[in-house]
């Protein structure tokens, strides 16, 4: 599993990397009651918008963390918006890519780097 600075995560299994957010933005956001997620076929490059999440604190643009095509979407957790709040790394996932470039994952951070990273942002 990978990180971003933003706090999203992209797990990768093959070609294909499925986005969610850390364990971390979900706490920073509260209780998710609303999710807007990507159609599957739109494209994204490695930054890119490519969906919502709104809490009842805040609504947070949530970025592709590599680049790629949507080839599918989670609608559990557009049905049940909990989901990513009670299992944000595993059922809250959003939206899975097929990767264009898998080397866009290099500048990523690993669990060990994300742990870190979290301590300067704390």
């Amino acid at each position: 599993m990978r990180f971003t600075k933003d706090h999203e995560f992209v797990r990768v299994d093959g070609a294909v990397a499925t986005v969610g957010i850390s364990d971390y933005a979900q706490q920073q956001l509260g209780d998710v009651v609303f999710v807007e997620l990507p159609a599957i076929g739109t494209k994204f490059a490695k930054g890119a918008a490519a969906a919502v999440v709104e809490s009842v604190k805040a609504a947070s643009d949530i970025f592709s963390p590599v680049g790629g095509e949507v080839v599918a979407i989670n609608d559990a957790v557009q049905a049940t918006t909990s989901l990513i709040n009670e299992d944000p790394l595993g059922r809250g996932w959003l939206f899975q890519l097929k990767l264009d470039d898998p080397s866009e994952l290099d500048g990523l951070m690993d669990d060990a780097a994300y742990a870190e990273f979290l301590k300067t942002v704390a």
